[in-house]
């Protein structure tokens, strides 16, 4: 039977090991979601000048994306800047003016949309992530690695020093 000094000193290698396996593993996931690390905030999205006869031809307009993601309490304010009337799902934008949808919910939305060839528009809302919600990850998975590694850790024989060796 080991020491208790080098089972204790065996779990908490095992814990600093298993949360630095989540934190890189957290951190590395962060670096995909950075956009949604933010307060909400108002977007624009404008309809530039001639988008309805590009829509009409097939065309994509050049500046407006084919969806957008947005963090829960953004408001995405659309303007038209068209000759013509647009919409965008419970969004009707009469030309020359504009229009605002809070996004208060977690939520995919695929809104019906005049002013994209395909006639839809995607919106995704995330829950903003905070410094918070990245410490919860990383203990969340970190902890019980370092569990699952000290288990093994412990089950590891100890090397004892053979003083007839050391010759």
């Amino acid at each position: 039977m080991p020491p208790v000094r080098i089972i204790i000193k065996r779990i908490l290698i095992s814990l600093l090991i298993g949360l630095a396996i989540g934190t890189a593993i957290n951190e590395i996931t962060f670096i995909f979601l950075r956009e949604t690390a933010r307060a909400p905030k108002v977007i624009e999205l404008v309809i530039p000048e001639g988008t309805a006869e590009r829509v009409a031809r097939g065309e994509t307009p050049p500046t407006i994306p084919d969806s957008m993601t947005f963090v829960v309490g953004d408001t995405l304010l659309v303007k038209n800047d068209d000759s013509a009337d647009h919409e965008l799902g419970p969004l009707w934008i009469p030309a020359g003016s504009s229009a605002s949808l809070s996004l208060d919910a977690v939520q995919s939305y695929a809104y019906a949309c005049s002013f994209q060839p395909g006639k839809y528009f995607g919106l995704d809302v995330h829950e903003a992530l905070t410094l918070g919600t990245r410490l919860y990850g990383i203990l969340y998975s970190g902890i019980p690695l370092g569990g699952l590694i000290a288990l093994y850790a412990l089950i590891m024989p100890v090397k004892k020093n053979d003083p007839e060796k050391n010759v």
